[in-house]
């Protein structure tokens, strides 16, 4: 599996996910594509999905401009969306497993996409939004060593906020994330 970031208007992220063995491509959040199109042209593979957190402007903006593609997403309001995600209903890209989690917290059709790659046991969370945004209950349960992909850095703007952690930024891992995030510490009496 291939993560590659790609950086868009003043702090969102969108993620191209590439499966290593079939070479089939898929981004999440697509808000700046001719950006996208330029780094997937660079790698040999064939972009044939998006992925889309929720339906807000800045992760979806663009998704026309990228015809022909299924477009993922768990929100009607998702622009070109053609099929809906259901709660851990898995489906594969390439040979990655994807599992939607349904995250309704910073819309009620937010998503994060958990991916597991079963050749080489590396494991991804992509949300649309930071880590404060998902689901405690959920978030807490997947494995430590899980990459965490967010759709914002809001690293500077929390730092006065997590001044006795780390510096938090991305990506980060599920075990770093329980460690120093207090949004993800929340059960700890001291906070």
């Amino acid at each position: 599996m291939k993560i590659i970031p790609v950086p868009a208007l003043e702090d969102n992220y969108s993620y191209i996910l590439i499966d290593d063995k079939s070479k089939e491509a898929a981004v999440i959040d697509p808000v700046e594509p001719i950006k996208i199109l330029n780094v997937i042209s660079q790698t040999g593979a064939k972009l044939s999905s998006v992925f889309v957190t929720h339906h807000h402007w800045d992760h979806t903006g663009r998704n026309i401009e990228l015809p022909g593609l299924a477009v993922y997403g768990a929100d009607a309001r998702i622009p070109e969306i053609n099929y809906v995600c259901k709660d851990h209903e898995e489906f594969k890209l390439g040979s990655l497993e994807i599992t939607p989690l349904h995250t309704p917290c910073h819309t009620k059709g937010h998503v994060c996409y958990y991916v597991a790659d079963p050749n080489t046991n590396e494991k991804a969370l992509f949300s649309g939004e930071d880590m404060y945004c998902i689901l405690f209950h959920i978030i807490t349960k997947l494995p430590d060593d899980t990459w965490v992909y967010c759709g914002h850095e809001y690293t500077k703007k929390y730092l006065k906020v997590c001044a006795t952690y780390k510096q938090i930024t991305v990506p980060s891992t599920i075990g770093q994330e329980k460690l120093y995030n207090p949004f993800l510490r929340v059960n700890e009496q001291w906070l």
